[in-house]
């Protein structure tokens, strides 16, 4: 019996399926900032140091947090997570695309692919939809306190996930077994079986290798930001997308209606595979 096809969706997090950026929703607040303040010392710390933007943000917090008073633990992270802010459709997003996979014979998973912070994602009320959380961490003292950057996902970095999604390899440090030469038969999601979500410049790269290899990449925008509609639609016309539509995810939206034709697709392609190998 063949085994269902399953079907990748991959989201970026900030902009994609939340309208900020995840340190927004209580971190920055606990700190004393506004995210204009935040952001501005982050860039400068960037900028001066010519160094990644993601290590950048993390050491800001790592040294605002301490300036503060404040213990950064998984907990402590977890709990600015219950409060992030999520688009229209969100919370019953998972469950509907799911069902109408289950209806049209495919596998459905979830995975994330951020340049945020696992530990925020993972107090996320969405957190248990995804199959695997790729994200950035801290490193923790033996009090439980983050201490340094353990995983920085930079736009290239963002890349090797999907690698990862489709060897089924989860562990952050295997850089081993996802570099190897496997046959497309071992692969456990094929690349044009992945549909990747994204908002802007950190997704180019995953964007545009997905909808290369033959899947489907969606740039989604905040629909109450007309500049926001115009990066899509540049990402569109420049060829990293596929397609583009408003960041809502109900199931009477453009979003819903369009991954299910994808999924359609995806299903019908696996169904006449089988005629090619006629004997």
């Amino acid at each position: 019996m063949r085994r269902k096809p399953i079907i990748a969706l991959i989201y970026d997090f900030d902009g994609t399926l939340s309208p900020g950026n995840m340190q927004e929703f209580g971190f920055i607040q606990a700190i004393g900032q506004t995210p204009e303040e935040f952001w501005a010392k982050s860039d400068g710390i960037a900028i001066g140091q010519d160094a990644s933007n993601i290590l950048s943000y993390m050491k800001l917090m790592h040294d605002e947090a301490k300036k503060n008073n404040i213990k950064l633990t998984h907990e402590g992270f977890r709990k600015y997570g219950a409060d992030i802010k999520l688009y229209d459709g969100v919370r019953e997003w998972f469950e509907n695309v799911n069902r109408y996979g289950r209806k049209h014979g495919v596998i459905i998973e979830h995975y994330i692919n951020s340049s945020g912070l696992t530990e925020i994602i993972e107090g996320s009320p969405i957190a248990k939809e995804f199959k695997h959380i790729f994200a950035g961490t801290f490193i923790y003292d033996e009090k439980g306190e983050a201490e340094w950057p353990g995983i920085a996902v930079d736009y290239t970095g963002k890349t090797q996930y999907l690698y990862k999604i489709q060897k089924g390899i989860f562990s952050a440090r295997d850089s081993k077994r996802v570099n190897e030469s496997w046959a497309d038969e071992q692969k456990r999601i094929s690349l044009d079986h992945m549909i990747y979500f994204g908002d802007g410049e950190t997704d180019i790269p995953s964007m545009k290798l997905v909808k290369t290899s033959g899947g489907n990449s969606i740039a989604v925008f905040d629909p109450s930001h007309p500049h926001k509609k115009a990066v899509a639609q540049k990402l569109l016309r420049q060829g990293r997308v596929n397609f583009i539509t408003p960041a809502v995810y109900t199931k009477d939206s453009r979003t819903y209606h369009l991954v299910c034709a994808i999924i359609d697709k995806i299903k019908a392609d696996t169904d006449l595979q089988k005629f090619s190998r006629y004997k």
